[in-house]
C-alpha cells in the first residue's frame, strides 16, 4: 500500500468541483479512480496490472479513455491552471521521448499520431512553454523530426503576455525576435554560432531558463511520460497533462 499513489486531500479537493457530473448508474469512487490512474501513468505499468486497490483495470482504464475522447483531461488542467496564467517570464524548450513499440498501428497513421523518424528512432516531441517557476502552461505535441521553431507562434498565442521569452539557440531566428518584438516581449536567446550580426544576449537572466529543464525531469518521472505507450496522441497528451497538474501545479 505505501508504494501506491493516493491523491491527498489538498489536491482533490481542487480537482473534485471540476469533475463531470452525470451518467446513471453513479460512477464508481472518483478519487480511487483518479488514483489509479496516476499511479499506472507514475510506475509504467499496463492498465491491466494496475493494483486491485484501485478497483478493475478495466473501469481504470475506460475512464480514462473515455475522459481523454472528450478532453475532459485537458479541461480540467485548463481551469486548474487558468487562474495562475500569469507571468512576466515565459520558458520554452522541447524534448524528445521515444516511442515504444506499442505505439504503432494507430489508423491513419504514426504522423496523425504525432509519431515521427528522426536519429533517435521513432520518437515523439513535446513542446512547453511555462512560466518562469517552471509550471507549463501550454503543451503541445508534434512527430520527433519537426522543428521546434516551427510550434512557437502557436503556442505564444495560447500564452498569457509576458514581458520576456528565454529560449535556447533552436529558437534564434531573425523572424522569432521580431515576433517577439512585436508581441512586446523582449528576447533573451543565445546567438548561434553562425551568426553574422550578434544581437544583444542577457547571460545573467538566461540562467533561468534552467526552471524548464527541471520541469521535463519531474515530467519524465512518470515512466509513461517518459517513454510513450499510446497509440493515441490525445491519450498521450491526456497523460501529460495529468502528469503536469501532479507533479508541478498540484504539489
Amino acid at each position: 500500500m505505501s508504494r501506491l499513489f493516493w491523491l491527498n486531500d489538498k489536491q482533490w479537493s481542487k480537482i473534485e468541483p471540476l469533475l463531470p457530473h452525470y451518467g446513471s448508474p453513479p460512477r464508481a469512487d472518483d478519487r480511487r479512480i483518479l488514483s489509479g490512474i496516476v499511479h499506472v501513468l507514475r510506475c509504467g505499468c499496463r492498465w491491466c496490472d494496475c493494483p486491485a486497490e484501485y478497483g478493475p483495470y478495466t473501469t481504470v482504464y475506460n475512464r480514462f479513455n473515455r475522459w481523454s475522447r472528450k478532453g475532459i483531461w485537458q479541461s480540467i488542467y485548463a481551469a486548474l491552471t487558468g487562474d495562475e496564467r500569469t507571468s512576466r517570464q515565459l520558458l520554452v524548450d522541447s524534448t524528445h521521448i521515444k516511442a515504444h513499440r506499442s505505439a504503432a498501428g494507430a489508423k491513419r497513421g504514426e504522423q496523425c499520431q504525432a509519431i515521427g523518424r528522426s536519429r533517435g528512432g521513432r520518437t515523439t516531441k513535446i513542446h512547453a512553454l511555462s512560466d518562469g517557476k517552471g509550471r507549463p502552461l501550454v503543451l503541445a505535441l508534434t512527430p520527433g523530426q519537426a522543428a521546434d521553431i516551427r510550434m512557437l507562434p502557436v503556442m505564444l498565442d495560447a500564452a498569457p503576455p509576458a514581458n520576456e521569452l528565454l529560449a535556447d539557440k533552436a529558437y534564434d531566428s531573425d523572424s522569432v525576435r521580431e515576433d517577439l518584438l512585436g508581441r512586446g516581449m523582449r528576447p533573451v536567446i543565445p546567438n548561434k554560432d553562425d551568426r553574422k550580426f550578434l544581437h544583444p544576449f542577457d547571460r545573467k537572466r538566461y540562467r533561468g531558463r534552467n526552471a524548464i529543464e527541471r520541469m521535463f525531469c519531474r515530467l519524465k518521472d512518470f515512466r509513461r511520460i517518459a517513454t510513450r505507450y499510446d497509440k493515441l496522441a490525445r491519450n498521450y497528451l491526456a497523460s501529460l497533462c495529468l502528469a503536469a497538474l501532479v507533479s508541478c501545479w498540484l504539489r
